[in-house]
């Protein structure tokens, strides 16, 4: 699904402040993959979710998604296989909007030259019954404001606006960063559900060890703009939180793994 190939990333390249974020990263994710990928800050996890998304150019290398090279496209055109979801829980809905207005601009983020879809009733019942699985009670709220929620509900809001085309790629970033613990749980659960029911290729960024260990299929962390460690299956499974802790602090216990082919 998605295919870096010798992808680097140097800003202010030449510069006194030349900075290289990725360093010749090869990586494949298969379709339907849940990806958590962590790192400290400056590792270069960022700015592999932008190289992804189209916001940040690589380098140099080749970046595909579903079998088309993507790497000279804008982030705009990558809109039709990719939604994604910030850390600001102020980004990416219109807060003067209400929450069915934002829905149905969410419904022809892919339409072309005119608008196809309305609010006629069967366009609402079909919101009510998405916003009814995240049991916060907001179906019954549908002209109420986006920007007068909690940051909470509209992470979880986004999440389920993302599903509203056929969506292919999802790219959460710290997406709970901003929230109480209770309002993260929910949006972690909401994200995990739709990856899974909509069979979504997922990747997301994270400084949350639980979140790391306790979601996703497969586990990369990176450092100084290179991938050091990719776990999945079984061995995801068998990982603890204080597995991944000990990555962070030099634990000599928890040695690198990098699966074999197949694995």
């Amino acid at each position: 699904m998605i295919n870096l190939s010798n992808i680097s990333k140097t800003f202010h390249k030449g510069q006194s402040n030349e900075i290289v974020a990725l360093r010749n990263i090869n990586l494949q994710i298969e379709n339907g993959e849940f990806v958590m990928l962590i790192g400290e800050n400056g590792s270069g996890k960022s700015t592999l979710l932008n190289t992804i998304a189209g916001s940040c150019s690589p380098t140099s290398g080749i970046i595909s998604i579903d079998g088309v090279t993507v790497t000279k496209v804008p982030e705009y055109k990558r809109s039709k296989w990719i939604a994604r979801v910030f850390q600001n829980p102020l980004h990416g809905t219109a807060p003067d909007l209400n929450i069915l207005e934002n829905f149905r601009l969410a419904a022809i983020r892919n339409s072309t030259k005119h608008l196809k879809i309305g609010l006629g009733k069967i366009f609402i019942r079909q919101v009510q019954e998405k916003i009814a699985t995240l049991g916060m009670g907001l179906e019954n709220r549908l002209y109420q404001s986006m920007g007068s929620l909690s940051g909470g509900q509209r992470q979880a809001l986004s999440l389920l606006m993302c599903v509203m085309t056929d969506l292919k790629v999802l790219l959460l970033d710290e997406p709970t960063a901003a929230l109480d613990p209770r309002s993260a749980e929910t949006v972690m659960k909401t994200a995990d559900k739709l990856i899974k029911e909509y069979h979504i290729t997922a990747v997301m960024v994270t400084h949350n060890i639980k979140d790391a260990y306790h979601y996703g299929n497969r586990l990369i962390q990176m450092a100084e703009g290179e991938i050091i460690r990719d776990v999945r299956g079984v061995e995801k499974q068998q990982l603890n939180p204080a597995d991944v802790y000990g990555w962070f602090i030099g634990d000599v216990s928890s040695q690198p793994y990098m699966p074999q082919d197949g694995a």
